[in-house]
């Protein structure tokens, strides 16, 4: 059995999440101990409990420690099936870190399945929807995979109450992919959306992007959100490219300005434009899972996170090998099927 520290590298969730979705996808067991030690609040939160339930769910898996609050877990999953599942996190949890951990042993399974999901939608700290569709599930397009989503609704923090759906159907054969150029820049587009806020929030943050990018009024929009269970507002910037599409995303905060969450928004834009890999830093993250159970690849993307490093250890421990040049203020990650 696979035995990991959960308070090694950056400590938090994904490394029980990675965990998940490795055991699902090569059958080995794992005991994760100190889950979370790094978090203000270490232990199982409600979105990593579903994210166990989940993956317990569709590998009929034998859970020890699967409990709010639990530092310690063991899984032991069972073959994994493919089919139609709702998961309700209960609060404003990620939806999309949910979705994530399931994902790979489906799109390795026999069959079609359909997923619901209910919670956050629109969380800190995890991938907006707009980037699973407009980003992730493109490139997943083109390792031979078919990744439909939907909105239903969305859901911000602390309300929750948004849903998402997906349709997913397993590559009939797995494509390596190279992505390391960007090619030329073919759009850009900023929205502000608001639920149950003040209209100006959105119109404040969309003139920041708008002085600090030099972009045009046109390229941006306000979206007020009527059918939100509770206040919220997000800033999404896209950045088309000939090889694929960026979005950064920027959470209201009770007690902080629209014009500070824009501009902590337009730096990493401007962190990304500034450098001509294809890859930004969190779509980097999203990448190493799909690429080690599919047919492996490349990809170029600016410096390493921790986040992104601490996945690459887990994979280790599954007997996966990643390959990482850094230099000139890029690396590139290989990953051989």
């Amino acid at each position: 059995m696979i035995v990991i520290d959960g308070s090694t590298g950056e400590g938090g969730g994904q490394i029980l999440r990675t965990a998940l979705s490795l055991s699902l996808v090569t059958g080995q067991p794992f005991r994760i101990e100190k889950i979370r030690a790094r978090r203000a609040k270490p232990g199982l939160m409600r979105q990593h409990l579903t994210a166990v339930e989940a993956a317990s769910k569709i590998s009929s898996a034998r859970v020890d420690g699967g409990r709010l609050g639990s530092t310690e877990l063991t899984f032991d999953p069972a073959d994994v099936a493919s089919g139609e599942y709702e998961f309700s996190i209960g609060t404003a949890g990620s939806t999309t870190l949910v979705f994530q951990t399931v994902l790979p042993a489906l799109l390795r399974a026999q069959g079609e399945s359909r997923l619901v999901l209910k919670g956050g939608t629109h969380n800190p700290l995890a991938p907006p929807f707009d980037f699973l569709e407009k980003t992730f599930a493109p490139l997943l397009a083109r390792m031979g995979a078919s990744v439909e989503l939907e909105l239903v609704r969305p859901g911000f923090y602390p309300a929750g109450g948004g849903e998402l759906r997906a349709r997913i159907a397993p590559p009939r054969t797995w494509q390596s992919l190279s992505h390391l150029e960007r090619g030329e820049i073919t759009h850009r587009r900023a929205r502000a959306l608001v639920a149950a806020l003040p209209e100006h929030v959105g119109r404040r943050e969309l003139a920041v992007v708008r002085e600090k990018l030099g972009w045009p009024e046109e390229a941006t929009r306000l979206e007020r959100i009527p059918a939100s269970t509770g206040p919220g507002n997000v800033l999404l910037v896209e950045v088309g490219t000939e090889a694929s599409c960026e979005v950064f995303a920027g959470f209201g905060e009770k007690g902080v300005t629209a014009e500070s969450i824009a501009e902590e928004t337009v730096r990493d834009v401007r962190d990304y434009l500034a450098s001509p890999v294809p890859v930004g830093e969190y779509l980097a993250d999203q990448l190493l899972v799909p690429l080690a159970i599919g047919a492996g690849g490349e990809f170029r993307t600016l410096p390493l996170s921790r986040h992104a490093r601490t996945n690459i250890e887990v994979l280790g421990l599954f007997g996966f090998k990643v390959s990482v040049e850094e230099g000139g203020g890029s690396a590139v990650v290989r990953l051989n099927a």
